[in-house]
């Protein structure tokens, strides 16, 4: 059973929800955490890790590497590329942060001066937690691109280990990274907040699930800030609703301190075994 956590919005309790349940799961299954935001990782904060330490390096993109015994300056792959990652003035220069080795360049270059290379691009990390789980982390590089394929290769690594249950924390958005958390997923916790923001935010990434028929549920965080846009987010929901978690300081104590939520004295603590409990009925 592989189960994402996403929100479409930053900033709403994704990966405090995703933690929650990971240690709820882990008294019951054996599972596996899976930190998908691979841009900013932090589901180890929530754990209560504080380092990670080096992980394995990998490869999942490439880049355009030019060979000037062959070029002939004549400027094509400057033309085609449409990231812009070809400067031309007399002579073409690769600009690496702005490649996403598409390979037009290598395609068009008539004299074939021009090929793709793998480049280390991020790596996976993973760590064994104190609640007898494992936790597995992707990071892409600064400046780097293929974040989605990053999250691929994650939940691959992390099919290794054995497990009932895979929890996926994903990226906040709708894009590459958190198409790859949801594709494969049999079931998602769509986490939002009371703002207009929030709520626009999660339907927008409630076309991806749809897309690809994903059963869900929505957890409203922080409900009380707004009343009035909770319960239109609630009466929006209706059954899909698995509940809703109360604004409480002693959250961001635990976080500071490196305790995770469902070890402190929060009133969260009570409503995600809620959540947890519906979750198990759905």
């Amino acid at each position: 059973m592989k189960i994402a956590v996403a929100s479409g919005k930053g900033g709403v309790g994704k990966s405090m929800v995703a933690s929650a349940l990971a240690m709820l799961f882990a008294r019951e299954k054996r599972i596996v955490a899976l930190d998908c935001d691979v841009d900013a990782p932090d589901l180890g904060i929530w754990l209560g890790i504080g380092e990670l330490g080096r992980g394995e390096r990998i490869s999942t993109s490439e880049k355009a590497v030019i060979d000037y015994n062959k070029c002939i300056n004549c400027g094509k792959c400057a033309q085609v590329c449409r990231f812009g990652a070809m400067e031309f003035d007399g002579k073409p220069r690769l600009l690496p942060y702005l490649c996403e080795g598409c390979g037009a360049c290598e395609v068009f270059c008539p004299v074939g001066a021009i090929h793709q290379e793998a480049v280390k691009n991020g790596e996976i990390i993973t760590k064994e937690t104190k609640y007898g789980f494992p936790l597995v982390t992707g990071l892409l590089y600064p400046g780097e691109t293929g974040s989605g394929k990053v999250v691929t290769e994650l939940k691959q690594r992390a099919e290794k280990f054995e497990h009932d249950v895979m929890i996926l924390d994903s990226a906040a958005g709708i894009g590459c990274p958190v198409i790859a958390s949801l594709n494969g997923a049999d079931y998602a916790v769509l986490v939002t907040e009371p703002t207009p923001s929030g709520f626009s935010d999660l339907q927008r990434v409630l076309e991806i699930v749809n897309h690809f028929k994903i059963p869900y549920g929505v957890v409203i965080n922080k409900w009380d800030i707004n009343k009035r846009m909770s319960a239109e987010i609630e009466k929006w929901a209706g059954n899909k609703l698995l509940g809703k978690l109360p604004f409480d300081r002693g959250i961001f104590v635990s976080v500071s301190e490196l305790r995770p939520v469902m070890e402190g004295n929060s009133a969260v603590v009570a409503e995600m075994k809620g959540i947890f409990k519906k979750l198990m009925q759905s």
